[in-house]
């Protein structure tokens, strides 16, 4: 089965065929850095770091290119010209620069804990404003675009009489107007559909360049169209975002790279679902915007505990990237559990790895074995299936739990079955999916953890504090942990499998 990718535009799969195999060229659309990242940013990087290491590992040559949008963003969609990085850095007392930089480390460093790879190309707004300018200028030549008092706009409805505008997001035009005449500064326009590829810059706008047509600011839709045209060219494979992003953002893009460029920009356009929280969509208005360092650190007041970035990335991989997320207590602690319970199964099976795995016996258990391996590549190419995955995953987490505590002879799983098992587990596990040992799933230190917890338990017991020996015994009974205090006075825990 050939790797088979749903391409938004069309609303099929599509078997992938790169335009210049073995070469594959990726934009994905990178953060605004004028605050901290949140669950919202979790999950498209993640999704496309999957993507991305799945795509090298059938050997194509990637490059993946993911902007840092810091020229100012504003939104057009009832925010008229707001100047985010502008705004944040008179709050926080900082240079634009150095507010940009302060979050792009702290995105930088979210990103590494989730254990993404950090993209080929990482380029900025701010470091591409010639090339915004200059395509702007072209889509000006060619009638597509005009100047309104210091600011540029593309004509929608020009555009419309050639080429299809809303086909991405499966918008009509006319419904399109309809919801945009209420917005600010539609007075500049000859329509209400039109939107800014620059902004003329009012004077409390920090940031700004010069251009032909007066200092101002470019759009939030040019600069992935611009950047995503310089490094990977005319036409390119994926264009990768959030749902959210199909529309303005992406039927923009469409529309200003098609015009410049005299053709599509994208042959396959991926897209993320959404996330909720507790069951509803995140924002301020819920209260409920959690930052990924309050998730790790557990300093929010929907959080009952901290959970490690390894069980965030583990929580978004056990659902398919085009079904929508929930972010709760609950989802987060099993992924925990289930975190666990495949780390100590990958530990398992490193002690099955000195197997010939080209020796595989006719047993059942081999069988079921090869059918599960063989499904986990199916899976895969069934458009980046690893909820799927997964399941098979903890399939062969269970039998390598029985082979460890019933020792199976060898008529039930041979050496390389087990092997072969071993073998598709690093592979999965460890490369694609990405997934490190934790604080929560790690050996050594779970042992050092316990064994603080023991001697707490045991100091309890010898001042006869057997409220606080009971406390500690229920809640690691709660958490799958049975601890047993034998004759001699010592401890001994499990966690149970």
């Amino acid at each position: 089965m050939a790797l088979q990718v749903y391409n938004s535009m069309t609303r099929t799969k599509e078997v992938f065929t790169p335009i210049h195999a073995p070469y594959v060229g990726m934009y994905v659309c990178g953060p605004t850095v004028s605050g901290e990242s949140h669950l919202g940013h979790a999950r498209p990087y993640v999704t496309f770091d999957i993507v991305y290491r799945y795509l090298q590992e059938l050997g194509y040559k990637v490059r993946y290119v993911r902007n840092i949008t810091d020229a100012g963003h504003f939104e057009e969609e009832g925010k008229e010209a707001e100047d985010k990085v502008g705004g944040k850095a008179k709050l926080e007392r900082l240079e634009p620069m150095e507010l940009v930089q302060k979050y792009t480390n702290l995105f930088h460093d979210a990103m590494d804990a989730l254990g993404n790879l950090r993209p080929s190309i990482e380029p900025t707004a701010t470091g591409h404003i010639p090339e915004q300018i200059a395509m702007i200028q072209d889509m000006i030549a060619k009638g597509l675009a005009y100047e309104s008092n210091g600011s540029v706009y593309f004509e929608v409805r020009r555009y419309a009489e050639t080429e299809k505008y809303g086909q991405l997001s499966g918008r009509v035009l006319e419904e399109m107007i309809a919801g945009s005449r209420e917005l600010d500064g539609q007075q500049e326009k000859r329509d209400p559909a039109d939107f800014a590829l620059w902004k003329k810059a009012p004077a409390e706008h920090i940031m700004r360049w010069n251009s032909p047509w007066g200092e101002g600011f470019p759009g939030w839709h040019i600069e992935c169209s611009a950047m995503a045209t310089k490094y990977l060219g005319k036409h390119f494979d994926i264009h990768g975002g959030g749902m959210d992003l199909q529309f303005p953002h992406h039927e923009s893009e469409i529309a200003q790279s098609t015009v410049c460029n005299g053709c599509a920009p994208v042959k396959y356009w991926m897209h993320n679902n959404m996330i909720t929280v507790n069951g509803k969509k995140m924002g301020k208005s819920y209260n409920n915007t959690i930052t990924l360092r309050e998730l790790f650190s557990g300093a929010h007041a929907l959080l009952e505990k901290a959970y490690s970035p390894m069980t965030v990335r583990f929580l978004i991989l056990q659902t398919h990237y085009r079904s929508t997320l929930d972010f709760s207590n609950e989802a987060l602690q099993s992924a925990e559990k289930g975190l666990a319970r495949l780390m100590s199964a990958a530990n398992i099976m490193k002690t099955f790895v000195k197997g010939d795995a080209t020796k595989i016996g006719t047993s059942a258990t081999d069988v079921q074995i090869q059918k599960l391996i063989a499904e986990c590549t199916q899976f895969m190419d069934d458009d980046f299936n690893t909820a799927m995955v997964l399941a098979n995953l903890f399939e062969m987490a269970s039998i390598a739990f029985v082979v460890k505590n019933l020792q199976l002879p060898t008529g039930e799983a041979s050496e390389g079955a087990l092997a072969l098992m071993a073998n598709t587990f690093e592979r999965f596990v460890y490369g694609i999916f990405g997934l490190q040992e934790s604080v929560q799933t790690s050996g050594s230190k779970m042992d050092d953890v316990m064994q603080v917890l023991m001697n707490i338990r045991k100091e309890a017991r010898a001042k006869k504090d057997f409220a606080t020996s009971d406390l500690i015994r229920n809640q690691l009974t709660e958490k799958g942990i049975s601890i047993k205090d034998e004759k001699d006075g010592t401890v001994s825990w499990t966690i149970n499998e």
